[in-house]
């Protein structure tokens, strides 16, 4: 997500926040119950290993999603219908089990429930308090596909923040009748059932139907259009709150990346014009960023352009809110907004935090990238960005708490974002350029398509440089004040 409001400036403004909340809708609504059918196809669940998962119950979000299941794959068959503003959808889940248990429950918000079958049975299955609830007993380690067909008018659920540049989370309609979506740290549940929690990544086929002259686009590598329907598909493992789903009258515009990667840009003509430099600068951003960290981790790209305030870094297609404007302080605000949101492809998106306790693995990198990135292009000194991050620091914590303490009320408030950018800053300024890119290019490149924590990021750094960086990582990350200067120790 993109860093929040300012405090100070220098390379930009310090981030803090605010956002009200709206009450959460009440529904439920049970199928009705019938054999199996002996016909059933059999499934051929390797296809979707890449997608298998080691859930872990969230700490900071302990009420979205869950351990008991890790979903492999979702195919998502979605219609869109502008004049009526209502989605119907065909969601069929690839579901390996963790434990023995009498239902499957998933995250969702109460749309009409028209089926919901396991395995080709019909079962019986209702919504309430944003959990389906799938009556059917399964067994661990063995897979089961379940289909939910449903439709509604979308709604939103509140987001746990005071920033003041997001809105509530979800697949929210444009008073067109559009659609788009920002969801983290959870909200896709709002269109489609879900293990909606970080440590659940799974594999994507993503179908959406919409009228004539309209566009559908989707998170994932492009799949092909026919007719009115467009097709996504994503090969690597995705985390629920990376997806993403825009409707509108878009304008299509193709570019190539670094070594031919294919990028496309979605934006509306007249009201997106004055973005359109910053869109066509992405080959320029993600070349420099291959040159740090290595080559781009997916088969394609691109940026979708919103009516949002905020951006968001979802997965190989950029969420983007044509609401973020720039000012007399940051002239390339919106630019510097969609640098950071290509950070996150690497470091985010490729390697995703366990639970959302870690936010700040995610957001401490690109906020730190981005910084780097603007005193390059804007030579600026090296000690100006070390007072940016320290005076920054300082106030946050003070404001906010440390970053590895996140306050569930609080998400993704500047202490996430600044704060662990000064711990790397720490650890560049103790290693030096040459030990610290090849140990963020390592990090990205040898965990790819996992998700991590802070105790793997410690272990890590400390084999990567051979110093014990445990006792520095911990203090940037639990001090309630700013730490003092901790050296290393060689290990050995």
């Amino acid at each position: 997500m993109r860093r929040p409001v300012t405090l100070i400036m220098l390379l930009g403004p310090l981030l803090v926040a605010g956002c009200t909340t709206t009450p959460a809708a009440p529904a439920a609504t049970p199928s009705a119950s019938t054999p199996p059918s002996p016909s059933a196809p059999a499934v051929d669940y390797a296809a979707w290993q890449a997608g298998r998962s080691t859930p872990v119950a969230d700490p900071v979000y302990p009420a979205r999603g869950t351990n008991a299941l890790d979903v492999l794959h979702y195919d998502l068959a979605l219609e869109w219908a502008p004049s009526t503003t209502t989605l119907t959808g065909t969601a069929t889940l690839r579901v390996r089990p963790v434990k023995d248990a009498p239902s499957l429950v998933l995250d969702f918000m109460p749309y009409q429930l028209d089926s919901v079958t396991l395995d080709g049975a019909t079962v019986p299955g209702a919504v309430a308090k944003e959990k389906l609830t799938v009556s059917a007993p399964v067994v661990a380690d063995k897979p089961v596909t379940l289909v939910v067909t449903y439709h509604g008018r979308p709604k939103t659920t509140p987001m746990p923040s005071h920033r003041k540049d997001t809105e509530a989370l979800g697949l929210t309609v444009t008073k067109e009748g559009g659609l788009w979506t920002m969801q983290e740290p959870f909200g896709a549940f709002t269109w489609y059932p879900a293990n909606d929690q970080p440590s659940d990544e799974a594999l994507y086929d993503i179908r959406v139907t919409v009228p004539a002259g309209w566009s559908a686009i989707a998170g994932g590598t492009p799949a092909g259009q026919s007719g009115t329907t467009f097709s996504y598909r994503s090969t690597d493992p995705v985390a629920t709150y990376l997806t993403t789903l825009a409707v509108g009258k878009y304008q299509k515009l193709t570019a190539a990346g670094p070594r031919g990667v294919p990028l496309t840009y979605w934006y509306r003509k007249g009201a997106d014009d004055k973005l359109l430099p910053y869109l066509k600068k992405s080959p320029q951003y993600l070349t420099w960023l291959e040159k740090k960290f290595g080559p781009y981790p997916f088969p394609s790209g691109g940026v979708v352009v919103v009516d949002s305030a905020s951006g968001m870094e979802t997965q190989q297609m950029i969420t983007m809110g044509r609401k973020i404007e720039n000012t007399a302080a940051r002239r390339d605000r919106w630019g510097s907004d969609l640098m950071h949101e290509y950070a996150h492809q690497w470091f985010g998106n490729s390697v995703t935090p366990t639970t959302w306790r870690d936010l700040w693995l995610n957001e401490g990198w690109a906020t730190y990238i981005q910084d780097l990135y603007t005193k390059e292009t804007q030579k600026l000194s090296e000690a100006s960005l070390d007072r940016y991050l320290r005076e920054g620091d300082a106030v946050l914590r003070k404001k906010l708490g440390p970053p590895g303490r996140p306050d569930p009320k609080r998400f993704a408030e500047g202490n996430v974002y600044l704060c662990p950018a000064a711990m790397l800053r720490e650890i560049h300024r103790t290693v030096g350029d040459k030990a610290f890119f090849a140990l963020a290019r390592a990090w990205v490149q040898e965990q790819r398509n996992t998700p991590q924590d802070r105790a793997s990021f410690i272990a890590f750094v400390n084999k990567q440089t051979g110093r014990d960086f445990t006792a520095l990582i911990n203090a940037w990350l639990d001090s309630p004040t700013t730490p003092k200067k901790i050296t290393p120790k060689k290990i050995g």
